[in-house]
């Protein structure tokens, strides 16, 4: 383990690299405009709702976003993947002994019920500390965790704290003692009777006691009867040596757990619960890609997708329409035109969520991309008008607008979903077109859809894109670049509602 890495070990994070420990946030709005809680009640299902909080946090600069890529690109390989999820398995059984104890009565019960909960504590961090060991592993992250494992295990206070448990659970399990029932007289004596069962079995034939209940008070059940509780009473006077070096390893140990390993636990989970979403997401046929991050590279994806609704379509079996696009230089932002139910909300959704799981170091819904960094990610979409507040739909539109306008959003990517429907089509161009210019200043990047053919008029940095139709007029839900036109939305909605001129025909 390296110099540097024993005195960062304390602040150690898997996460966020040796930053402070963080502070879960409150529900960014753009979860709700990306359906990014869509993804995350998937996730919640097999991880449960603690793991969202990590979701929730944007890391705060370039090279924490880096460190994360980096750290996943490792746990996406099979070996350390599969001893990661082995070693989340055994802290789930640490977990259950630990809620076995807490159950216990009896004090020294508790206590042994203690020792196995380090023998089990133990043996998982070994175990991971020789997977990862015998790993491949490029990033610093990981490398750092295999190196903090590996120190605490050859550490005079674990070694010490092994094999005192190790040689305690040996004696426990050893342990064997003769109860004679004679008229009604039990006695108790240290020794061994042939085969096994001999105690439930007497138990049972004597007392009609339910065997499940009558076993070994130690290793198997922590409720105890009235009966087995005198007979440990005994015991303890005959091996006073013994339930007294019980006590003492027990009361040394009882905090053995690390901060940075409790840390390491909590988190990890990050990384596993997207990657176990994504190779299930895999096996259906969708693909994820690490995406590049290079500056001097257009921003660009190929076979994009909204992975929301990806989850949703495979409970009813649709396809789900994958779009490529390209930023080219100079271009900052797309402003998406097009037919009702085109799939322009769609895209901008995928577009969004693109910029944020590659902000939060994971991989995107996308064949292959290049993503530029962006200081933050901020959407409007549609809002209805609040009840509560009693705000028309407009002026709710207006008041979130607001802080997305603040200086300190520059260099954001921003997301726009069809802002001003209620305003006039002359007033929602001039504010439209003041929104576009007021973020294209800050330096930021983005797509607006809208209905407004006009807010694609010929401006720097604004790209056309539209919604395209088949030669029939219907939605593809492919988006490619050209200039805004009405007659597509005209006839797309014409063939909708069956109002061509044959048709109309035929009903009258």
């Amino acid at each position: 383990m390296s110099e540097e890495a024993k005195v960062r070990a304390g602040d150690f994070s898997i996460l966020d690299g040796y930053d402070k420990e963080m502070d879960p946030l409150e529900v960014p709005s753009f979860y709700r405009d990306l359906n990014i809680i869509q993804i995350l009640d998937k996730i919640e299902k097999r991880w449960g709702r603690s793991v969202r909080r990590f979701y929730r946090y944007l890391p705060a600069n370039r090279e924490t976003e880096d460190y994360r890529r980096s750290v996943f690109s490792d746990v996406k390989k099979d070996p350390v993947y599969g001893a990661l999820m082995k070693f989340v398995a055994d802290m789930e059984e640490v977990s259950q002994i630990r809620g076995e104890k807490e159950k216990a009565v009896d004090p020294l019960q508790k206590a042994v019920w203690l020792i196995r909960e380090i023998e089990c504590y133990c043996d998982a961090y070994e175990l991971l500390g020789k997977e990862l060991g015998a790993s491949g592993l490029s990033s610093e992250g990981m490398q750092t965790l295999r190196d903090v494992i590996g120190a605490y295990i050859k550490s005079a206070e674990y070694r010490g704290m092994r094999e005192q448990t190790s040689a305690l659970l040996e004696e426990i399990r050893s342990m064997r003692f003769v109860l004679t029932y004679d008229r009604d007289r039990i006695s108790v004596s240290l020794g061994e009777v042939p085969g096994d069962g001999a105690y439930e079995e007497m138990v049972r034939k004597a007392f009609g006691g339910e065997k499940k209940t009558l076993s070994n008070p130690f290793i198997i059940n922590p409720y105890i009867t009235e009966f087995e509780k005198q007979c440990l009473d005994i015991l303890k006077k005959k091996k006073p040596e013994f339930f007294k070096k019980l006590k003492a390893v027990a009361s040394a140990n009882a905090d053995y757990r690390k901060k940075v390993l409790d840390r390491f636990e909590k988190e990890i989970v990050f990384y596993l619960s997207f990657r176990t979403l994504e190779l299930e997401m895999e096996g259906l046929g969708y693909c994820f890609a690490a995406p590049g991050t290079e500056e001097d590279a257009p921003m660009r994806a190929e076979g994009l997708y909204d992975l929301a609704l990806a989850i949703t379509a495979t409970a009813d079996d649709r396809d789900v329409i994958s779009n490529d696009f390209i930023y080219e230089e100079g271009d900052r932002f797309f402003v998406l035109t097009g037919p009702n139910q085109g799939g322009k909300t769609t895209f901008a959704r995928s577009l969004g969520q693109l910029v944020y799981f590659t902000k939060i170091g994971l991989d995107v819904p996308a064949r292959s991309a290049n993503v530029h960094y962006f200081t933050g990610l901020q959407t409007h979409f549609s809002v209805e008008e609040s009840i509560e507040t009693g705000r028309g739909k407009l002026k709710e539109e207006l008041v979130r607008l607001v802080p997305m306008m603040n200086e300190r959003m520059k260099t954001s990517f921003v997301v726009i979903n069809e802002l001003f429907t209620t305003a006039a089509s002359y007033d929602a161009i001039i504010m439209g077109k003041k929104v576009l210019g007021h973020f294209l200043g800050l330096g930021c990047m983005g797509i607006y859809v809208t209905h407004l053919k006009e807010l694609t008029d010929k401006a720097e940095g604004i790209v056309s894109l539209r919604a395209m139709l088949d030669e029939n007029g219907i939605q593809t839900f492919k988006i490619s670049r050209g200039e805004a036109d009405d007659v597509p939305c005209a006839e797309n909605q014409v063939n909708k509602y069956r109002l061509t001129y044959k048709q109309l025909k035929e009903r009258l």
